[in-house]
């Protein structure tokens, strides 16, 4: 048998590389628990290659009870007082124990983006959990909204200490067609919000 030249050892190595990089993007990166702490926002980003929109998933530990937290997620009409870049947010019960959220975004540069979002509470075990997904809003040019939305908050007590919780919190956005120089809006709407957020309601809770 005829040893590898250098070229098939190259070939080889381009192999391994290109499934390591299949394997990498069938399996996004996930939030490490077990590196959480009080002090700090840990993050990953979960977005695919040649998918629109953005993927984040984050985490922390916050020194309330999931009790306490939970009710503050659910208190939709007092998001402006933790969630960046929120105006307003007003609710409406619906009939399967859901509630219709109609949200209003200030982002810089005097731009201006509203949806609404169908909000679907959950407790089990102690802990609980907030899911929402994008509900079309008549009327709002495609400039005026985003395209999509979908996400959740998970909320667990910390292992030996129920009066403290591990917070996760998972968003997709897909702000729709972006004008040339917008491209932060990704950005605002995400990646840049997320710890000021989750930072903003350890404060909160205080």
């Amino acid at each position: 048998m005829k040893a590898p030249t250098a070229m098939s050892k190259y070939a080889v190595a381009l192999s391994l590389l290109a499934i390591q990089t299949l394997a990498q993007a069938g399996n996004p990166p996930a939030l490490d628990v077990s590196k959480l702490n009080e002090t700090s926002v840990q993050m990953v980003d979960q977005s695919r290659a040649g998918v629109a929109g953005k993927t984040f998933e984050a985490g922390t530990i916050i020194n309330a009870t999931t009790q306490k937290l939970c009710a503050t997620i659910q208190n939709y009409a007092d998001y402006p007082s933790f969630m960046p870049n929120t105006a307003k947010a007003s609710a409406s019960k619906q009939g399967d124990d859901a509630t219709l959220v109609e949200m209003t975004l200030h982002l810089p540069l005097g731009k201006v983006k509203k949806y609404r979002l169908k909000m679907s509470p959950s407790l089990r075990a102690g802990s609980c959990s907030l899911t929402w997904k994008l509900v079309p809003w008549e009327g709002l040019k495609p400039d005026e909204t985003i395209l999509d939305t979908v996400g959740y908050w998970e909320l667990t007590p910390l292992a030996g200490n129920a009066n403290k919780t591990i917070v996760k919190y998972h968003v997709f956005t897909d702000p729709g067609p972006v004008p040339l120089g917008f491209g932060w809006i990704v950005d605002s709407l995400s990646k840049d919000s997320i710890p000021k957020m989750l930072d903003a309601l350890r404060s909160k809770v205080r």
